[in-house]
């Protein structure tokens, strides 16, 4: 069977999955649901060949169905019946959607057929890489010449979650030594 037939059949999978979980009374059910959507992604990213991103993203939604089956299991919710004007930002909400769905379809028509690469950024890359930025290895040219605002990202983000970590670990220790729990 071609990766497109298992792509359509995974898309309908998530499709039914984000319905079940919007229309589940039960926050447990629909949490669960949610999981299985973002794992349904995973396993499209792993027949397109980046496992890379299949982990990452497997691994992600275990944490997140771990944190809110946590944040949500001990806690006893009521629904209410949505007001008049809910019903409104609802409605006005899913026009918008599908209006955004409509006016996309042009943009889907224009990319290339499924499988083919859109070679035009990568082309320039591969024959001005060296001669632009004088590096005698092109990867190290399209890193950090062509891509560095891209790789400065990166490095702040991970800098920024090393800070928030070590900023957090403190406060614990600090804590446990004003109760006078041994660290």
């Amino acid at each position: 069977m071609p990766v497109e037939t298992w792509l359509i059949f995974i898309l309908g999978f998530m499709i039914l999955g984000s319905i079940a979980a919007l229309e589940i009374r039960d926050i447990l059910s629909s949490i669960i649901a949610v999981g299985v959507v973002g794992l349904g992604v995973s396993v499209a990213f792993l027949f397109l060949q980046a496992p890379d991103l299949a982990i990452v993203q497997f691994l992600f939604e275990i944490f997140a169905l771990i944190i809110l089956i946590r944040a949500f299991v001990k806690k006893d919710y009521h629904e209410e019946e949505p007001s008049t004007v809910n019903k409104i930002l609802i409605g006005v909400t899913l026009l918008t959607l599908i209006a955004i769905f409509v006016l996309s379809i042009s943009i889907f028509k224009a990319l290339p057929e499924f499988g083919q690469p859109l070679m035009t950024t990568a082309e320039y890359y591969l024959e001005n890489g060296a001669a632009e930025t004088g590096s005698a290895n092109l990867i190290t040219s399209i890193i950090l010449d062509y891509r560095a605002y891209d790789t400065l990202g990166e490095v702040t983000v991970l800098f920024t979650a090393i800070i928030g970590a070590m900023t957090v670990l403190r406060i614990k220790s600090q804590t446990k030594k004003e109760s006078g729990v041994a660290v």
